[in-house]
C-alpha cells in the first residue's frame, strides 16, 4: 500500500463485539486507517452532518468510507443509506454495507439504494482481517476520491 495515503471510515453498527473486532481487524490488516464508530443510523447521520455531540467535528472533513450494518436500532442501515444518498452533501460518500444478512432482498435494497459494495460479515477474526485488508487496499491504492470533501454544509 502507497505509505502517504490514508483512508478515513465511519463504521455504524451496533454490536459492540463487532465494533471492537472491525476496529482490531483494521489495525492488523495495517490499512493506513482513522476509524470512527457509531451505534445506529441516526447517530451517523449526526456524526455526517456534524450535529449534537458531534458539532466539534464542524471543519473536520467528511469520511471517505461508511461501512454501514443494516440491522440496528432506532434508525436502520436501509432508512440511513436511504438518507445519506438523498443528501447532495453526503451521497457522494461510498457506503460499503457490512453486514450478517445474506436475503438477497437486502442485497437488492442496498444496491438499489446506491450502496458501493455488499459484504457477508466473516465468521472468523482472521477471515475478518483479511476482509479489511482486501477492502483497504482496494479503497486505498486504487479508488480515486475527490478532494477531502468539508464538512457538512
Amino acid at each position: 500500500m502507497q505509505a502517504s495515503k490514508s483512508i478515513s471510515i465511519v463504521l455504524a453498527d451496533d454490536d459492540k463485539d463487532d465494533q471492537l473486532l472491525t476496529r482490531e481487524a483494521l489495525e492488523e490488516s495495517l490499512v493506513k486507517s482513522e476509524l470512527s464508530i457509531v451505534s445506529d443510523g441516526a447517530e451517523l447521520l449526526s456524526y455526517l452532518k456534524r450535529e449534537g455531540e458531534f458539532e466539534h467535528l464542524a471543519n473536520e472533513h467528511l469520511p471517505d468510507l461508511i461501512l454501514l450494518d443494516l440491522n440496528m436500532p432506532r434508525m436502520d442501515g436501509r432508512q440511513a443509506l436511504a438518507a445519506i444518498k438523498a443528501d447532495p452533501n453526503l451521497r457522494r460518500i461510498p457506503v460499503v454495507i457490512l453486514t450478517t444478512s445474506k436475503a438477497e432482498e437486502d442485497m437488492f435494497k442496498s444496491y438499489d439504494l446506491g450502496a458501493a459494495s455488499y459484504l457477508s460479515k466473516p465468521v472468523t477474526f482472521e477471515d475478518l482481517v483479511e476482509l479489511m485488508r482486501s477492502l483497504g487496499r482496494y479503497w486505498v491504492e486504487f479508488v480515486e476520491f475527490p478532494g477531502k470533501q468539508r464538512s457538512y454544509q
